[in-house]
């Protein structure tokens, strides 16, 4: 999966933004449901990797089971993984942004959640 392959999976998914927030790291893209961030990535670093939110205990069973998935850099370690995009599949990397999208979506208060069914 390339950057521009990652950006547009993030993006795909209904009510999301992408915004660069941080000041001292422009390189820094984060993408977002409801202001709430589901994803976080540097687009332009080699290998390619991007931290999601991933339910705890599928986290340490994911890590346990790819090597590409390690606890997430410079965050709740416990709540999210950093992935190395390159060498998992396409589909399992979308499958991982679903998931990370669908833990935010939940979190979110009922109305915007009503506001992201809406077409």
């Amino acid at each position: 999966m390339t950057p521009d392959e990652l950006t547009a999976c993030c993006l795909a998914l209904n009510g999301t933004s992408a915004d660069s927030p941080f000041p001292r790291s422009p390189g820094v893209t984060v993408f977002r449901v409801g202001g709430k961030i589901f994803a976080i990535c540097s687009l332009e670093d080699r290998p390619l990797k991007v931290s999601l939110k991933c339910d705890p205990e599928e986290a340490i069973r994911l890590r346990a089971t790819h090597p590409e998935i390690v606890p997430g850099r410079h965050l709740n370690k416990r709540h999210w993984n950093t992935v190395t995009v390159g060498p998992l599949p396409a589909r399992m990397v979308r499958e991982l942004v679903e998931d990370s999208y669908d833990l935010v979506v939940a979190g979110l208060p009922r109305a915007d959640r009503l506001r992201l069914d809406r077409p």
